[in-house]
């Protein structure tokens, strides 16, 4: 496998864990990107602010890893931007579809042992699981 790092992978794991268990102690808020994005587009008086604040900080993240290891954002696809668009919408139905992303359920939810979230993210990598399987296996010679 190239480009795996199990230590900065770690790392990067438990920074994820405790900055949802921050926002949940401190703000009494889950941090699912889905829900908190949704916030911002649709706001409400006295609820708008966090939520700007959380998405400028990753952001600002992926800015600061760009500025330093530009190679890191080096993303190369083998399929073409309508695809990539057209995911981004499957997934965005998706979210509104299980009420919650990957980050809701996966990492907050699962954490909470929240039976809806062990569902969901059971739900989640299965079905990652298959489309990987027919787009890399199935679909190929097509």
């Amino acid at each position: 496998m190239q480009g795996f790092t199990p230590i900065l992978s770690t790392l990067g794991g438990v920074l994820i864990g405790f900055a949802a268990i921050a926002l949940l102690y401190f703000n009494g808020r889950i941090a699912g990107i889905s829900g908190i994005m949704g916030g911002v587009l649709r706001p409400q008086k006295g609820d708008t602010l966090w939520r700007a604040v959380f998405l400028a900080g990753l952001m600002t993240g992926a800015l600061l890893i760009l500025l330093r290891h530009p190679a890191a954002m080096d993303l190369r696809f083998d399929v073409s931007d309508s695809t990539i668009i057209l995911g981004g919408f499957l997934v965005g139905i998706g979210t509104r579809i299980g009420t919650g992303c990957t980050s809701g359920h996966g990492v907050c939810g699962v954490g909470r042992l929240a039976p809806r979230s062990l569902v969901a993210s059971a739900v989640f990598v299965g079905f990652g699981i298959a489309t990987a399987t027919l787009v890399r296996h199935v679909w190929e010679g097509f």
